[in-house]
């Protein structure tokens, strides 16, 4: 997990609030804070890493003002532990295969390509992040998790490592969130091989406040400001909105 600041730390008289949120939505999440920092003459820092590696965090550290998973089952998790007070819906997720730019190996366009020993495949791991527990309700419902994973070369943590494999060519596939591949720096490094409707489907993308939130007024403007038209645009900007 890594923690970034939309600001510097010149100052501590500032209320200063601490985001929980995934690595695939950590661009139009700095950019709002960004905002809102200026607004509300606030510091926010945005720790990011795999949705449930900051599940376990947050439980541990009974910090922070707002969490943002990959998925919505996160916050639902959250909403039964009473750790999330309410939430709003920002955006969302969707998977899809992926290949190394141009598909060199000529990877077929199906799940069972996940199950090929030919292709050195790396697959999310389901108990860090949201793209691992995502990979594995699509895989689960095609009926070929276990194969997949004993095909699998490695298990990784994250959406972020994921597209590095294949940028490194360190794979030949992968299942990652599709945003990812919409990035500028991602854009000439990966061919989107997409996956059928009846298996990967948009996922929501809900912001919630943690019930241990310092700045509930802050953290709520925050929230506001996510969902709503201006918010909604900049999620879009990262793939994360108009997801087909």
């Amino acid at each position: 997990m890594l923690l970034v600041s939309c600001g510097d730390r010149q100052t501590s008289a500032k209320k200063e609030l601490l985001i929980y949120c995934g690595i695939t939505m950590i661009k139009p999440m700095a950019e709002i804070a960004a905002i809102i920092e200026k607004e509300y003459d606030c510091k926010i820092y945005i720790t990011k890493g795999g949705s449930g590696n900051l599940l376990k965090s947050l439980k541990a550290n009974q910090l922070g003002d707002l969490y943002l998973p990959g998925s919505d089952s996160y916050i639902k998790t959250c909403v039964q532990e009473g750790l999330v007070t309410e939430a709003v819906h920002v955006g969302y997720n969707k998977a899809a295969m992926m290949t190394r730019k141009g598909n060199p190996r000529n990877i077929p366009a199906a799940l069972e390509s996940m199950l090929d020993p030919r292709y050195y495949v790396v697959m999310g791991n389901p108990e860090s992040g949201s793209i691992g527990r995502e990979t594995k309700k699509i895989l689960v419902k095609r009926g070929i998790f276990d194969q997949a994973v004993e095909n699998a070369k490695l298990l990784t943590t994250d959406s972020k490592d994921l597209v590095r494999v294949l940028r490194d060519n360190e794979a030949d596939l992968v299942i990652n969130w599709y945003a990812t591949s919409t990035w500028p720096e991602n854009r000439d490094a990966v061919t989107v091989l997409p996956i059928d409707e009846k298996y990967a489907h948009r996922n929501k993308l809900m912001l919630g406040l943690l019930k241990f939130s310092k700045h509930p007024e802050i953290a709520k403007a925050f929230m506001s400001y996510a969902a709503l038209d201006k918010g909604r645009e900049i999620f879009n900007k990262y793939g994360l909105y108009d997801v087909k």
